[in-house]
This record gives C-alpha cells, structure tokens and sequence, in this order.
C-alpha cells in the first residue's frame, strides 16, 4: 500500500529531496554508528562527500523513475571514495569483525590510505571478496538460525553498492513490500496490514512463510533477475564474488552454490530483488487478471500477508503461489503457511457454522486476533506474540544472573534500557495488557535475581515496586492506531494494495 509522491518541479522542493535522499532505513545487521575523536578535515569531507554522491545518486533515481526498462550500463564508476567513506560511516562501530579479525577502530586508525587502496582494487578488478564467518543465534522456537558476518572491507563495498542499487530499485520495487527499504518499517507495514484488514472487505487471510528463503535462493535466477536492470558486468561480477566467496566455520571454509548470507549488509536487498520478480509481479499482475473479489498484499521480506474477499480466490491464488514458487527453487513453509477466515464477519459466520472463535495469525512479532470494540463493533486487535515474550524474558533472566552483584542502580539502567526498547516496538493500542505483563515479569525476574545474592537478603514485592517505579518505564501506547498513522504518511494509496 503505497502512494509514490509526486515531485515538485519547484527549486525548493527540490533541494529538500537532495538533501534526504541519502537517509538510510533501519537495517537490523549494520545500523550506523558514529565515530569518535575524528579530525576536522574528515568531518569536512564527510559533509561535502553526502552533498555530491546525493546528487549523482539522485540522477541516477530520475532516470531509473523514468525509463522503467532501460539497463544500466555503467554505474560503477558511482562507488568512489566519497561513497565508500560515507559506507564506513554507516556500518555499526562495535559489530563483530570477520575472519579478517579487522573491526572498525583498526581500519580507522589508517582510514584514508586503506580507502584508497580498496577504491583502486574495486576498480582494476583485485578487489577479492572473504568468505563469511559463520555464527549461530537462537530463534524463539528454539532452532538456531546462521548467520555470516563478513569481513570490513566487504561490508563497507557491499553498504556503498547497497546505496547505488537502491537508486535504482526504489523505483521499481511494489508499494506492498516494506521489508528492508529506506524510509519503511515494521510498523508500516502492520499498519499497512490493519488498514486493509479493516476498511477493505477481507474475509480470508492467507499466512504465507518461505521455508529457508535466504538459504535456498538460487544464484543464477538471482543473477537473471539483476541483469533485468544493471547491465554493468563488472558490477554484476562483483555481486557473484559475494554470493560465491563461503562461508568459514571451525577454520574449514564451505562453498555457497545457493542461498545469500543472513548477516550480510547487500543480502536484503539481494532477497527483495529476487522476490520482486518472484512474488510480487506475479502476485500484482494475478490480482489484476483472476481475482474476483478484493485482495489485499503486505510483504516484508519472506513474510507475507494476502486478504481475500472471496474464499475462491484465497486457494486459487493459495494452489497457484505453490506452483511459482517450485518454478525458482522455493518452497512455502508447510507448517507457518496457513489459510484462515479473517475480518469483520469472520465471528459472526463462525458462529452460524458451530465452528468457534476465528483463528488468529501472526506477523511482524504480534498475534492478530479478530475482537469487538466498546460499542460491539469489529476491532482487529494486536498482541505480542508469547513465544517471543517468553523468549525476551530469558534473556534477561540469564543476562541478570551475569550481572548478579552489580548495584542495584547498575541493574536498573541496564533494565530500563531493555523495557523501553521492548516498549518502543510492542506498545501499540490494544497491546497494553501485554506490556504491564511484560514488565510484571521483568519486576518478577528483578527481585529473585536480588533474592539469590545472599542468604539473608528478603527483598518483598513492597521493596522491589519502589526499585521499579524508580527506575522501570510505565507501560503506555507509544504508537498512534494504524489508520491515523497510515493516512498521514500515504494520504492517497491503493485501495487494492
């Protein structure tokens, strides 16, 4: 659900669209982090660096914006020294260093002579991409999910090469998908979600999960569909050597013949490309030709959300995702795909039938469940998810065991720092109960940690309610309801997206 802004031909305007097109959307791997104790001439060139690769850049968007199918030839010579500063700069200051053991400080203490050393390696084609180093994190279900980390200078190439791409794809890519895109959030999503939800006429819900999406992604459809647009080869070369470099783990590096890096700075953008021609398209041009009644599309990355008016409609286009989806090597989760009646008459048709309450999903980290307001009234009502919930608690649990026998002011700095994050995302309206229990849990966990200090210590809940009025965020709703939000950032959408 996106409206695409008409522009201004006016001076003004158009230099305010200069000056924020370089503003970076959220990334979970690689958010910017600042430096520290850097000299006034690279402030300086930091500056005049964002001015002059924005407006490159933004030519680079105006062609794109007006020749839909035109491929472009030569777009390598935009990574230059300017840009990959401005990429060193985005990447996260203390993230984890690959198996070049390189971390951002060391690579600054000489930053000039090695960007230029890097430049001139991209350049004359001796720039060579490391293989990933391989870390495992825990999901919510108790699975681990892989990650590769790469090596800095990959990471500052691939952050520059993200920059010059989304020049050209922003304007391509569907106002549906919302994953991993400048400017657009989760929350966009969710309330591009409730919107469609609850003023379109949407009966079914079809949950749609991609089974190991970034493991299995094929290479070379992957590759097809880039040439689509870039017809640089060396750009094109360069992407293969990220996709073909491996992956490091006990000291033994693995080939990668499929699949993008989870971890890797260019691997979102890699996977929305790849579910453009895949997913969206199709789905778009689907929805056009064989739809009978509304439908409604939110992708953020492999998640998927399509309502349905029509019950036909929901499992033609259910049968038919199948299908494409084996075209190009993927494959619909069998467990997380699901196909449930959904919206404003789901309980009243339920219940005609003697089948229960409708069925709730998941997306985005809460559970849509189908309510009724104050005055009975259909009211989609969202909630945090409780394996998630339940997940976040044991990380506090097990990081307040390690800092046992700091102070109690220590403690509670480093708690309100994880609530109000937690706050930050999951306190929408109708989530209130959920977050009181959240932080009740939190309180709870607080005081046996205190507890098992010593022997002798009896903090009561009296004591631990004055701890945590101190020191712990009240839970309140932080985020507007979904309509309003929605309304002011696309004051004229789709109604069919």
């Amino acid at each position: 659900m996106m409206h695409e802004q008409e522009k201004s031909d006016s001076p003004k305007v158009a230099k305010k669209l200069v000056n924020n097109s370089m503003q970076i959307g959220a990334e979970p791997v690689e958010p910017r982090g600042e430096a520290e104790g850097n000299t006034d001439w690279l402030r300086m060139r930091r500056t005049q660096s964002r001015e002059s690769v924005s407006q490159r850049l933004d030519r680079v968007r105006e062609t794109a914006r007006l020749r839909k199918k035109e491929r472009f030839t030569s777009i390598l010579h935009h990574i230059d020294i300017d840009l990959l500063l401005i990429a060193y700069f985005l990447l996260k200051r203390k993230a984890a260093a690959g198996v070049d053991g390189i971390t951002w400080s060391d690579y600054e203490s000489n930053l000039e002579t090695n960007l230029n050393d890097l430049h001139r390696r991209i350049h004359c084609n001796a720039y060579r991409a490391q293989p990933s180093r391989r870390q495992y994190i825990l999901k919510p279900d108790g699975r681990q999910r892989p990650l590769g980390i790469a090596a800095l200078e990959d990471k500052i190439v691939q952050r520059a090469m993200v920059e010059v791409l989304n020049a050209i794809y922003e304007q391509d890519f569907l106002g549906f998908s919302y994953g991993f895109r400048p400017k657009r959030g989760q929350h966009d999503a969710l309330d591009a979600l409730a919107v469609g939800i609850t003023r379109t006429k949407v009966n079914w819900i079809l949950d749609a999960d991609i089974s190991k999406f970034f493991d299995t992604v094929n290479h070379t459809w992957l590759i097809r569909f880039l040439e689509h647009r870039i017809g640089d080869p060396r750009v094109i070369r360069l992407i293969s050597k990220w996709l073909k470099a491996g992956v490091m783990e006990d000291g033994v590096v693995m080939p990668t013949e499929e699949g993008t890096a989870q971890g890797s700075v260019i691997s979102p953008l890699l996977a929305n490309v790849y579910l453009h021609y895949v997913f969206d398209l199709w789905a778009s041009n689907w929805r056009k030709r064989h739809a009978h009644g509304t439908m409604i599309i939110v992708r953020y990355a492999d998640d998927t959300v399509v309502g349905f008016e029509k019950a036909e409609d929901a499992r033609s286009f259910l049968s038919a995702l199948r299908k494409r989806m084996e075209q190009f090597s993927l494959s619909l989760h069998p467990e997380k795909t699901r196909l449930i009646e959904f919206g404003r008459f789901a309980a009243s048709n339920r219940s005609q039938r003697g089948v229960g309450r409708p069925e709730t999903f998941n997306f985005l980290g809460f559970t849509h469940i189908c309510g009724r307001n104050l005055q009975g009234g259909f009211q989609l009502k969202r909630k945090s998810r409780r394996d998630r919930v339940r997940a976040k608690l044991q990380e506090i649990k097990e990081e307040l065991r390690k800092r046992m026998h700091h102070s109690i002011p220590q403690q509670g700095q480093w708690l309100r720092q994880v609530v109000r994050g937690f706050f930050a995302y999951h306190a929408v309206p109708t989530n209130s109960k959920s977050l009181g229990a959240f932080r009740h849990h939190v309180i709870d966990l607080w005081r046996r940690t205190l507890r098992c200090r010593s022997q002798k210590d009896r903090t009561r809940w009296d004591r631990i309610a004055l701890i945590a009025q101190a020191w712990l965020p009240t839970p309140c709703v932080l985020h507007p309801w979904p309509g309003v939000r929605f309304a002011a950032k696309y004051p004229r959408w789709e109604p069919g997206a």
